[in-house]
Parts: C-alpha cells; sequence; structure tokens
C-alpha cells in the first residue's frame, strides 16, 4: 500500500493530503525520511571538495527537506489533533528522532568541514546572511556537543534521548488531565451568577462531548475556566474548579507529572554540566539577548515589588467587593476573579457581559487582518475550498501588496478535546528563497465555541491573545530570507515574543475599535462611553497579574539554577514562592506539573522570563508609531518589516532592535503600560 507522506504532496500551496493520513503512515515514512537524511549529511561530509559555503552550508541548510516537512505535520498533528494511536506513534518516535538530531549535530566530519569554514570566516569574505548561517549553524552543533569527548557524546545522546521521551509524556499526561476533567452543571443553583455567553459556551461544550439537554460543561480550557471563576456564585463550584485547574500533573494517577519533572531537571543539570555549565539556566541563557542570570534576575525583580505594591492596592477593592456582598470567609483563590469582576464593575461600571456582544471572533478576525493590511499592504483572501486537518480550521491565501503570493495562513480557533491548550503558531513551511518555499503559517487558539446558530463571542482578553498568535503568525508570513535556519521566528527566545507582542497594542487602538467592535445583533459600533469605561479599566489587574506571570517565572529560573532536581517539585515551588512573598490568594500562571513552556519541550526552559523582556521592547518599539503621531506610520511600518518582520534571524536582535529604533530599548515604557511606575487610578 502506497504511503501519502511519501507521495507528492499536490494539496493547494503544497498542503499534504489530510485526508489520507493515518497515524499507521508516519512511522515508515520518518524511516525513509531519517535514511534520506543520513544520506545527505554523509555525502556533505564526504565531498572532495575542500568546504565551501556552498558545498557545506548551503548544502546542509537544503538537506533533509522530506524529514522537515514531516516533522512540522507531524508535531501540529499531534497539538491540534491528536488520537490515543496518534501519541503512542509519537511516543515510539521520540528517542528514535532525538537520537538522529544527535548524530547530525556530531557527525564528525560533518562538523570538521562546518569548524574549518568558521575558523576561516574572515578570509571567506562572507557578510550579511551568509555569515549570519555560518555562525549559527555553527554554534547550533556546538550546543549540541560536537566538541565532547567521544565518551561524553554517548552520555549526552542517551540524556536527549531520554529527555524526548519524558517531554512527549508529560506532554500527554498535561492533555489527558485536561480532557478528562468535567464539571457538569445540570440544574439552575449550579449555573447561578453565569451570563448568557457563558451558559451558551458551557453548554456548546456538553453538546460537543454528546451530552444530553440541559447539560452544561465546565471544562479546563482557559476560555471556559476564567469566565467561569469570574461569574459563578457557587463558592463550592468555583473552588472545584479551581483546584482541577492548578492541580494537574499534582496527583496520584495516570496523569503524575512530579517524577517527570523531576527527572527533566536533573537531566537538564547534566547536560549543562556536559558542557561545562554549573546549572542548566547558564547552558540555556548562554544564547538569548539577555545572556545570565543576572540580567533576567534583574528585569524580574524590577517589576516584582512595584506588583506586589499594586496588587495590595486591588486587594482592597476586592475585599470591598466582598464586604459589600457581605462575605465574611477569607480571601481565597478562588474568590479572586469572582470579587475582582465585582469590584471592577462597581469602579468602572464596567461588566465583561455587557462587553463581549461587541467582540464576536469573526469580526475580531478581520480587524486582525485590516492592520495587518494598513501597516503592510497584506491582503487576506479566504479559501473554504482548502481543507485542514480538521473543519475548524480556516485557510487565507495572503498576497504582497502588488497581488504576488506571500504564503498561506491557517488559522484553527476553538478548544476540543484532542486539542492541547493554549494558543500557539508553528508553520507547516518555512519561507526560504534558496528552495523557493513560501511560508504556510498556523495559529491555534482555544476559544470556548458559540452555541449552534450564534458568534463565538471574545472577551477583551480573548482579543489579545488572537492578536498575539497573529503577530507571530506575520513574524513567519513576512520572512524573507535565504536560507531556511534562518527564517521567520526561528530568533533567540527572548527576542522572539517582541513582534506578537507589539501587534497586540493595535487590538486596543480606538479606531480599530470604533470600526470593528460592534454588536453581533444590532451592528452598533462600541458606544464611546462603554470604549472609555475599557480605557479606564486596562490596568486595573494588572498587580495581580504581573505577579502570577512574574512567580512562574522566579520559579523557572529558581529551578534551572540548581546543580541537579529538588527532591520534591512541589515543595520547591512552595517554598520559592514563599521566599519571594506571594500572596496566597494569587498563585502563577502554571505550576510546574503542567508547565508545558518548560516542560513538554526545552524552548522556554529557564526561559519563561522572555514574555517580560520582549515587552519591555514591544511597548519602546510602539512608542515608535506613537512619537510619529499615527499608529499605522507608513515609514514607521517599513522599518519595523524590514529590520524585525522580515530579517528573521539574519542580524544579531541588539542590532536589529537599534536598525528599528536607532536606540537601545528601555524599560520605563513597560512599566507604564503596565501601571506599575505610579498607583493605578
Amino acid at each position: 500500500m502506497s504511503n501519502p507522506l511519501l507521495q507528492d504532496w499536490a494539496g493547494p500551496h503544497g498542503l499534504p493530503p489530510f485526508a489520507d493520513i493515518h497515524p499507521a503512515h508516519f512511522q515508515p515514512a520518518f524511516e525513509a525520511a531519517l535514511a534520506a537524511h543520513r544520506a545527505e549529511i554523509d555525502a556533505i561530509a564526504n565531498e572532495a571538495e575542500a568546504p565551501s559555503f556552498a558545498n557545506t552550508l548551503a548544502a546542509f541548510d537544503a538537506s533533509g527537506r522530506l524529514l522537515t516537512r514531516l516533522e512540522h505535520l507531524f508535531y501540529t498533528l499531534a497539538a491540534s489533533a491528536t488520537s490515543p494511536d496518534l501519541q503512542a506513534v509519537q511516543r515510539a518516535l521520540a528517542a528514535p528522532l532525538a537520537a538522529h538530531n544527535s548524530a547530525v549535530y556530531m557527525h564528525a566530519g560533518l562538523f570538521a568541514r562546518v569548524d574549518a569554514l568558521f575558523e576561516q570566516r574572515e578570509r571567506l569574505g562572507l557578510m550579511g546572511e551568509p555569515l549570519r548561517l555560518l555562525e549559527r549553524v555553527h554554534l547550533d552543533f556546538l550546543r549540541a556537543g560536537a566538541r565532547l569527548e567521544p565518551e561524553a557524546k554517548t552520555r549526552y545522546a542517551a540524556v536527549m534521548a531520554r529527555l524526548a521521551e519524558l517531554n512527549t509524556r508529560f506532554a500527554q499526561n498535561v492533555l489527558a488531565a485536561e480532557n478528562g476533567y468535567q464539571l457538569r452543571l445540570t440544574t439552575e443553583a449550579e449555573l447561578a451568577g453565569l451570563p448568557g455567553f457563558v451558559r451558551a459556551a458551557a453548554r456548546q461544550a456538553a453538546v460537543d462531548r454528546g451530552m444530553e439537554e440541559g447539560v452544561h460543561v465546565v471544562t479546563l480550557s482557559r476560555s471556559l475556566i476564567v469566565p467561569f471563576l469570574s461569574f459563578s456564585a457557587r463558592r463550592d463550584l468555583r473552588e472545584q474548579a479551581w483546584r482541577a485547574w492548578v492541580g494537574r500533573g499534582d496527583d496520584t494517577g495516570d496523569t503524575d507529572n512530579r517524577a517527570i519533572c523531576q527527572e527533566i531537571l536533573e537531566l537538564r543539570a547534566e547536560q549543562a554540566r556536559l558542557h561545562g555549565h554549573a546549572c542548566y539556566a547558564d547552558f540555556a541563557l548562554e544564547d538569548t539577548m539577555a545572556r545570565n542570570q543576572s540580567a533576567v534576575m534583574s528585569l524580574l525583580e524590577r517589576v516584582w515589588q512595584p506588583a506586589l505594591a499594586a496588587q495590595a492596592r486591588e486587594r482592597e477593592a476586592v475585599q470591598g467587593a466582598m464586604a459589600a456582598a457581605g462575605a465574611t470567609h477569607a480571601l481565597e483563590p478562588w474568590d479572586w476573579r469572582f470579587y475582582a469582576e465585582q469590584a471592577r464593575r462597581a469602579r468602572f461600571e464596567l461588566d465583561e457581559a455587557e462587553v463581549k456582544p461587541y467582540f464576536p471572533l469573526d469580526r475580531m478576525v478581520a480587524a486582525m487582518f485590516d492592520c495587518a493590511s494598513r501597516l503592510f499592504g497584506l491582503q487576506f483572501t479566504p479559501r473554504p475550498d482548502i481543507a485542514a486537518y480538521h473543519a475548524d480550521v480556516r485557510a487565507y491565501e495572503v498576497l504582497n501588496a502588488d497581488g504576488s503570493l506571500r504564503g498561506l495562513f491557517l488559522q484553527d480557533n476553538f478548544a476540543r478535546p484532542p486539542k492541547r491548550s493554549g494558543a500557539w503558531m508553528n508553520a507547516l513551511r518555512n519561507q526560504s528563497r534558496a528552495l523557493g518555499a513560501t511560508p504556510i503559517i498556523l495559529n491555534n487558539n482555544n476559544f470556548a465555541r458559540g452555541a449552534a446558530g450564534e458568534p463565538t463571542l471574545l472577551s477583551f482578553d480573548d482579543v489579545r491573545t488572537l492578536f498575539h498568535e497573529f503577530g507571530h503568525g506575520l513574524h513567519g508570513l513576512l520572512s524573507d530570507v535565504e536560507y531556511e535556519r534562518l527564517a521567520g521566528t526561528q530568533v533567540l527566545r527572548d527576542f522572539v515574543e517582541l513582534p506578537s507582542q507589539l501587534y497586540e497594542h493595535w487590538m486596543a487602538e480606538p479606531e480599530v475599535l470604533k470600526k470593528f467592535a460592534r454588536h453581533w445583533q444590532t451592528d452598533e459600533p462600541l458606544p464611546d462611553a462603554l470604549l472609555a469605561k475599557l480605557q479606564a479599566a486596562r490596568q486595573f489587574g494588572q498587580g495581580y497579574e504581573t505577579l502570577r506571570y512574574t512567580a512562574s517565572a522566579l520559579v523557572d529560573m529558581a529551578a534551572h539554577a540548581l546543580p541537579g532536581a529538588p527532591a520534591d517539585v512541589v515543595a520547591f515551588e512552595r517554598d520559592t514562592l514563599a521566599k519571594w512573598g506571594l500572596p496566597a490568594e494569587v498563585g502563577m500562571n502554571h505550576r510546574l506539573t503542567h508547565f508545558q513552556h518548560l516542560f513538554s519541550s526545552a524552548g522556554y526552559a529557564a526561559g519563561y522570563y522572555v514574555y517580560l523582556w520582549a515587552e519591555v521592547l514591544d511597548c519602546d518599539a510602539f512608542d515608535a508609531f506613537v512619537e510619529a503621531g499615527n499608529v499605522f506610520d507608513l515609514a514607521v511600518a517599513a522599518r519595523l518589516r524590514e529590520c524585525i518582520l522580515s530579517a528573521g534571524n539574519s542580524a544579531e536582535p541588539g542590532a536589529a532592535f537599534r536598525a528599528f529604533r536607532g536606540r537601545d530599548p528601555v524599560v520605563e515604557p513597560m512599566l507604564k503600560d503596565r501601571g506599575l511606575l505610579q498607583p493605578a487610578g
């Protein structure tokens, strides 16, 4: 039987034949792709001609095309449309794929050629992208262990293979814990306090799970759990839902991630020692803008005390709302959002149930596209004829201002049982001029779907998430580099969030909201009075949210600064938060046992700080538009596109930012944006 993964992908824009692909196709396809890549690597290493940029670096960048396209597809399906069979394949392939990666980057003959070119780089006359590619690829080899002694190489490869297995198990456990939880609401008493949009989303979640009429379900999707905690009048049910949400992975059942976290931390510490570092944080930060723990901690400490002070002021308002409601119990974590919503409503006369009808998903997608069109001249044409891996996925052909093809954009917006939580961007194909490749970019969100026949209504935070992920998407779509290794979002980890967080600024601009935020039933624009309330309330709650984020970043850094692993990751987390004085009612964005940023891959390990680091960059970058007097200033947008969005990793990020801004970034715009320079009003 022919394997569709090994045939030419003849779908629109080179998409794979999704409907014909089954989990059983992947293992034999990967075996063929790994063998083909090994042969290509051997051919480069055994090239008779002396090493040159063309026969070594460019050839290496162009190698492994079958493997690359399989990996992009496989990890897309594993995150967005998985199944027990696909998860089994993922577990089986984790170690072999890691072993192959180690074999490539520890290939003595290949590294010898790359190393020889690196040593000669000043005499080769390389500039721009070719020089950057040589520097980055050489560093990739070094960080993968190419210079280790033979015995250390063997151990290093074993460590990486085991880490790949553990990362996979961790992610699958989190998904199982999330899919396994359902808070059934069957009576009016259990629905008390929930506005219509929350009830509709909970009912639709029940319909999606095949439940009978009259049943509503609260899942652990953020777009459902957060509104439930904000509005449910049933304190006992809020506590149940909150404990399930924060307890993912911290249990004694099949989804227990405690021992997995511990082993991952131990192995990462060993990985760092093999590289000559005292801890994993030192190894990870070596290839970042921050460079070291001191720079990271300086930034985190700078926001911690102002955030504590802001949260203390917010606590007074929350306790005032509790008193007004006649509540005499202590303020607990499952109470905060409920009474904060009441305090916000009282202080700003702002009710989220009044706001959400003005933010239907389709109109916010249109706003997102319109901003990209005004800034960068892009055109987005719906392609309902293009089928992807799930009926939820919408496809858009992206054209430049002159009508030429820019790429394909796919958007998968809804939460559903076989899809992991959170929001993310990934590429099904990266851009590369050398390979003649236009990008295929995918955004995933997890919005709670609206009831049948009604639109999906977004909160203001949901709209921010929509724009955030599309900022990543633009980074991939606008990439204009020669070599795939330097394309799109493949930049340093504490630079990658700049485009995404920068794009969030446009969603809150009054002229954008006045044009696109329209009531889904009456088509009336967002009233000026309601817009004024939204703007006035924007910084309320920033102390609480800043502490939750920073607490997670501090625990991440503390865990990866150890020379090994803590004996008990839960106790370590608790003790770290106590040391920093985190108020008990606040909590963290992500506890270690479900912290996918850290443990489903190494992507953000010792790197969760990057959102705050990038916020310094994005607030300063947006000020360039403000200073120009027009948030859609075309000259500033052109400079942003040229210096950052199109450049990928072809320039050092600090130099790229200076080219755009004319100077290094300053922190004050970020502190001002969060309301941390002075007491919030």
